[in-house]
């Protein structure tokens, strides 16, 4: 392994399948944040989730004894309602394939939510699509909306076992439309930006902890970071052992081993 601990100077760490599975705390998590605030290394969680919005985030932190404030979470929805606010005015018509928080979060921000006449389809996360949802973002698409995805996981971790993610949508549009999604979440560089400036160090200095190889592991280095893989989530060690696998700086069991190793330096 190539990770030097002792060179880290902020973490970013990935939420679903690193700290939670479902409903289900990972053991190790809460001890392994209050280890990072007892040391003064500054952490943000960066999650590709899109149906909950960041208040939800601290509050579902709280009830697993993790302690973190609004500023720690980075969303791929706060960074698709960053992106749109810079790109569009508030009035502008868009319409929605996600979660009630992501439509709440993009309205708040001041867009209008209109099938017929939307200039931007946002596709997030959502768990009560149906057949009518994905017309009428199709006929949006096919009328010239932009199409922006808040993330292209396929799959997503749940206490039982993964089930489809928002890139599943994504991907049944854009075979639909015949367009392409502009990315909001890992491993695009939009998020890694929004962490490195909330915690204010350099990409060298900034770790990434992941669960999966193609967003957590490849996104983050490509952005710059050095990046640890835990075996809680998506990715096993079979993933590590395929030819053109994305390799980590370092590999954990769990972050109870990560925080093992980090404390002996």
């Amino acid at each position: 392994m190539a990770l030097d601990l002792s060179q880290i100077r902020g973490v970013l760490l990935d939420m679903d399948g690193v700290l939670w599975r479902g409903d289900e705390p990972i053991l190790g998590a809460a001890e392994f944040i209050a280890f990072l605030s007892a040391r003064g290394i500054p952490f943000a969680l960066a999650t590709n989730n899109s149906s909950r919005v960041t208040a939800e985030y601290v509050e579902r932190c709280a009830a697993f004894n993790i302690t973190v404030t609004a500023e720690q979470v980075v969303s791929s929805a706060s960074v698709t309602a960053d992106e749109l606010s810079r790109s569009y005015p508030p009035g502008t018509p868009i319409y929605v394939v996600g979660g009630a928080s992501l439509s709440a979060l993009l309205t708040d921000r001041g867009f209008v939510i209109d099938p017929i006449g939307a200039r931007v389809v946002v596709v997030g996360l959502d768990r009560a699509v149906t057949y009518e949802k994905l017309t009428f973002a199709l006929r949006c698409l096919l009328n010239g909306a932009e199409f922006i995805g808040t993330n292209g996981d396929l799959t997503f971790p749940a206490a039982d076992g993964l089930t489809p993610g928002a890139g599943s949508l994504i991907a049944l549009l854009a075979a639909a439309s015949g367009k392409s999604a502009r990315l909001m979440g890992k491993p695009e560089p939009a998020m890694f930006r929004s962490a490195l400036e909330r915690l204010g160090c350099a990409a060298a200095e900034m770790l990434m902890i992941g669960d999966r190889l193609d967003t957590d592991i490849a996104g983050a280095q490509n952005a710059g970071l050095r990046t640890a893989l835990v075996l809680t989530g998506v990715a096993t060690r079979a993933d590590l052992a395929l030819p053109d696998a994305v390799q980590p700086d370092g590999v954990y069991e769990d972050l109870q081993v990560l925080q093992g190793e980090w404390g002996l330096r």
